[in-house]
């Protein structure tokens, strides 16, 4: 859409008070996040700018969103290649909808790359998946695979550019291909081979898809092309809640993907996401939880409390009492913290082969190690887009802190 807005002579600005109109692109997975857009957009609202709304929110919540801003343009995630249209409603102040049935090949649109050392590459829209407490899957719809080519296209296009990093997205990037007839190694097979110096990070895998590829898998996170990081979402150590969040594996199957990638792939990052505090679940169920934190001890652990989303399957369950909640989301992050702090401090005195990608706020540079721990470089010289080799001095849990050694060719 930025680059729709750029081609059609539209400049941004980051002052909502001298803007001509104003898009407000949102989310809705989480209710906490969907708490501050609302939020945001009541505020934005008294603005009195023609205000156009896209993303997922406005088919997750439409209500919602239309009581924090009755006189907005609306926007599905089909419909992005409509925004031109949408401004010039907007001017209007009234209220309508641009809404679609039909996916859009997304990854064949001219795009603005916000960071010019990294790509996001989009490969498939919605999922296969019927999990009882998501809605994202009533915004995205049904897994919609994009053809390889238009991938490899997009990805040689950005390369050219500049581009260092490609990161492979979707809601679930292990179902790729299968309303295809390929998978998620046919794509990365040909990734890989592309003849260029560059690193891919692969996105989220649910488990049940990471065991049928597994085998594969190992293989292709041994390529010097692509970063030592494996993002499985467990969710929870209960089987019993597995079952009734309806997620397709077992506690077992997702420890025999974690031990077969460990055992194969050096230093593996592994990162997984919980959620605490499901309607059913008890005590027991999340003492299983922390168990198999303790046990697989997983690089970075995502962790959501359960909120009722709109038309879910969970959403008819009696919610647990919000302390209880809260208890155990401060549990698990204590518990979760404290692994995450012992693996960073490992890596102190360490010689490790960054890749720079970006400054931070502070003005250090920012890299990536090749199993994508994030570490803070500090150099007068533009280190932008080189691959530098780094002495650990210090860790935290959010990251790691390194000296510079040298360049690397």
């Amino acid at each position: 859409m930025l680059r729709i807005l750029s081609k059609a002579g539209y400049h941004f600005l980051n002052n909502p008070e001298k803007a001509e109109f104003l898009l407000i692109h949102t989310c809705g997975v989480k209710k906490a996040t969907e708490d501050k857009i609302l939020q945001r957009l009541k505020v934005l609202s008294k603005l009195g700018k023609p205000l156009i709304v896209s993303g997922c929110l406005p088919k997750i919540d439409l209500n919602a969103v239309l009581k924090a801003s009755s006189n907005a343009v609306f926007l599905d995630p089909y419909s992005i290649d409509k925004i031109l249209l949408a401004v010039e409603a907007s001017k209007n102040h009234s209220r309508k909808f641009f809404f679609s049935n039909q996916p859009l090949i997304k990854v064949c649109f001219p795009k603005t790359r916000l960071n010019k050392y990294v790509e996001i590459i989009q490969i498939a829209e919605g999922c296969l998946g019927s999990c009882s407490y998501c809605c994202t899957k009533f915004a995205r719809g049904k897994l919609f695979s994009y053809p390889i080519e238009t991938i490899l296209r997009r990805a040689k296009e950005a390369l050219e550019n500049g581009a260092v990093e490609l990161w492979l997205t979707a809601q679930d990037v292990g179902a790729y291909g299968k309303d295809l007839g390929i998978n998620l190694i046919d794509l990365l097979n040909e990734i890989i081979e592309l003849p260029y110096d560059f690193k891919v990070r692969i996105g989220m895998i649910n488990p049940a898809y990471a065991l049928e590829m597994v085998e594969a898998l190992k293989h292709i996170y041994k390529s010097e092309k692509v970063y030592k990081f494996a993002h499985i979402p467990v969710q929870s150590g209960s089987n019993k809640i597995l079952k009734d969040m309806n997620r397709p594996y077992t506690v077992e199957e997702f420890k025999e993907v974690v031990k077969k990638l460990k055992n194969e792939v050096e230093n593996l990052c592994l990162a997984t996401d919980i959620i605490v505090g499901y309607p059913t679940e008890t005590n027991e169920d999340f003492n299983l939880t922390l168990t198999l934190l303790k046990e697989i001890k997983p690089d970075v652990t995502n962790i959501s409390k359960y909120n009722h989303r709109p038309g879910t399957e969970a959403s008819h369950l009696k919610p647990l009492p919000s302390n209880v909640v809260t208890e155990r989301s401060k549990a698990s992050s204590i518990l979760s913290s404290k692994i995450t702090l012992e693996k960073n401090l490992n890596f102190i005195g360490k010689i490790e082969s960054i890749l720079i990608s970006e400054r931070s706020s502070k003005g250090s540079y920012v890299g990536r190690t090749l199993n994508y721990k994030r570490v803070l470089v500090a150099s007068e010289r533009n280190l932008l887009g080189l691959k530098v080799n780094v002495k650990i001095s210090s860790a935290c849990e959010r990251y790691l802190v390194g000296e510079l050694i040298s360049l690397q060719n």
